[in-house]
C-alpha cells in the first residue's frame, strides 16, 4: 500500500530553508521597551489624546464596528465626512473609503484595469499593487525602478485601446520619489491614466503633508487616480481612493474589494478624521518629520554606512545579506531601539537593510543612541563604506 504524503511536510521543509537563509519572520508584541524607529506612524499620532477622543465618541455614537459593507449598512456620517474631507485635503475632486490600504489599491487597479487596459507598473512598488496587476485581467509591464522613459514607450507601444500607469508615491524600502511630473506628461500624452499610490507621503510630503501628487502640481488633475492608508501618518485604520467622480463611481459599482468587504469600523473613522483636524492646527508635523528623516540618514551616513537621502520619513541602510540585517537589528535592540529589518523576498537578494523611520516626535536622546548604534553596526558587520 502507497504511503499516505503528509501535507505539511512540505511547509516544514519550506521553513527549514528560509530559517538556514536567515529569513524566518517572528511576531513580536509591542510595547517592548524599545524606541520605536519601525512603524509607519510618521508624526507620532498614535495614542495622541485627540486621535483616541476621535475614536471613542466615534465608537460612543455609531458603535465598534460598521456592521456590513458600505453599500448596506456600513456607511455611516462618519464615513462620508471621511470621503469628503481626504478628498478636500489632497485637493481631488471626490473620495471612497476602504477598510484598508492593501484593499483601495486592489479595488482601483482592478477596476480601471481589464483585458482592454495596458499596466505599467515600478518593478518595486509595493506588494498591494503586485497583487492587483495579477488579479488585473491586464497585460502587464513591469518597468525598471523610476523609469519614466520606459513607462512612456510601453505606453507609445501599446495596442491597447487604454493604459495605466502605477506608482508607490514614496517607495516602501527606499524611502526614494517617484517622477510623477514625469510620468504625468507620459499618461497626458498618450490618454491614459496615473495611479499614485501616496501611502508614504500623505501627512509627510508637501504643503501641509498633502501628498506627493498635490507637491508635484497634480492635484484635482482629471487622469490621476490617488490611493492612502489611513494607518500611517494619519495613526489609524483604513485606506482610500481620491479621483474624479467617474473612478468612484466606478469603484461603487464594480470594485470587488469594496462591493464585498465590511466598511471600515467606526472607531477608525472618526480617529483619522481628528488626525485631518491635528494636521490642520498644526501644519509643521509634516517638516518635522523630513527633518528627523534627514538627521538619521546623515548618521547612517556618517557612520560609513550605505544609505540614501530621504524623500519623506523612511531611510533604509543596506547590509546585503539576511544575516547582516538581522544582526544589525540585534545591535539596535541592544541600544533600545526598534527597527525594520527587511530581507528577501520584501527586498531583492543582495539588498538586505534596516528600514529606519523618523516620527516628528523623535528627540535629540533617541538620535544620540542612534549614533552609538550605527557606529557599532558599521564596525561589527564590516559594512563601513569608510577605509
Amino acid at each position: 500500500m502507497t504511503a499516505v504524503r503528509d501535507p505539511l511536510a512540505r511547509l516544514r521543509d519550506a521553513a527549514g530553508r528560509r530559517a538556514a537563509a536567515g529569513l524566518r519572520r517572528s511576531l513580536r508584541p509591542r510595547p517592548d521597551g524599545l524606541t520605536d524607529l519601525a512603524s509607519n506612524d510618521y508624526l507620532g499620532l498614535s495614542g495622541d489624546p485627540r486621535l483616541v477622543e476621535g475614536a471613542v465618541a466615534a465608537a460612543r455614537e455609531w458603535g465598534t464596528g460598521s456592521t456590513g459593507s458600505r453599500l448596506v449598512t456600513g456607511t455611516t456620517e462618519l464615513h462620508a465626512e471621511l470621503d469628503r474631507r481626504l478628498a478636500a485635503f489632497t485637493g481631488s475632486a471626490a473620495g471612497l473609503v476602504f477598510s484598508s490600504g492593501f484593499l483601495a489599491n486592489l479595488g482601483a487597479v482592478t477596476a480601471l484595469a481589464g483585458p482592454d487596459t495596458l499596466v505599467v507598473s515600478d518593478q518595486v512598488n509595493h506588494a498591494s499593487i503586485v497583487d492587483a496587476c495579477r488579479l488585473s485581467r491586464s497585460r502587464v509591464v513591469i518597468v525598471p525602478h523610476r523609469d519614466a522613459a520606459a513607462a512612456e514607450r510601453a505606453l507609445a507601444e501599446r495596442e491597447e485601446d487604454h493604459a495605466v500607469v502605477v506608482t508607490d508615491a514614496v517607495f516602501s524600502v527606499d524611502g526614494d520619489l517617484a517622477p510623477l511630473g514625469a510620468l504625468h506628461a507620459a499618461v497626458r500624452a498618450h490618454g491614459a491614466l496615473l495611479l499614485v499610490d501616496e501611502a508614504h507621503a500623505l501627512g509627510v510630503v508637501g504643503d501641509g503633508g498633502r501628498g506627493a501628487a498635490h507637491a508635484a502640481g497634480l492635484a484635482g488633475e482629471p487622469d490621476v487616480v490617488l490611493t492612502l492608508t489611513l494607518s500611517k501618518s494619519l495613526a489609524s485604520q483604513g485606506g482610500a481612493v481620491l479621483g474624479a467622480p467617474e473612478v468612484i463611481d466606478a469603484l461603487v459599482d464594480t470594485g470587488r474589494s469594496f462591493i464585498f468587504d465590511t466598511g471600515l469600523n467606526p472607531p477608525a473613522a472618526g480617529a483619522a478624521l481628528a488626525a485631518l483636524d491635528v494636521l490642520g492646527s498644526d501644519p509643521g508635523l509634516p517638516g518635522r518629520a523630513r527633518e528627523r528623516a534627514l538627521a538619521i540618514s546623515n548618521l547612517a551616513a556618517g557612520s560609513g554606512l550605505e544609505t540614501a537621502p530621504p524623500a519623506a520619513a523612511v531611510v533604509p541602510v543596506f547590509l546585503g545579506e539576511p544575516q547582516a540585517a538581522v544582526r544589525a537589528a540585534e545591535i539596535c535592540a541592544e541600544h533600545g531601539l526598534r527597527v525594520g529589518c527587511f530581507r528577501p523576498p520584501s527586498v531583492p537578494k543582495g539588498r538586505a537593510c534596516l528600514r529606519l523611520t523618523a516620527r516628528a516626535t523623535l528627540d535629540e536622546s533617541d538620535l544620540t543612541r542612534l549614533r552609538a548604534a550605527l557606529a557599532e553596526i558599521a564596525s561589527s558587520t564590516g559594512r563601513s563604506l569608510h577605509p
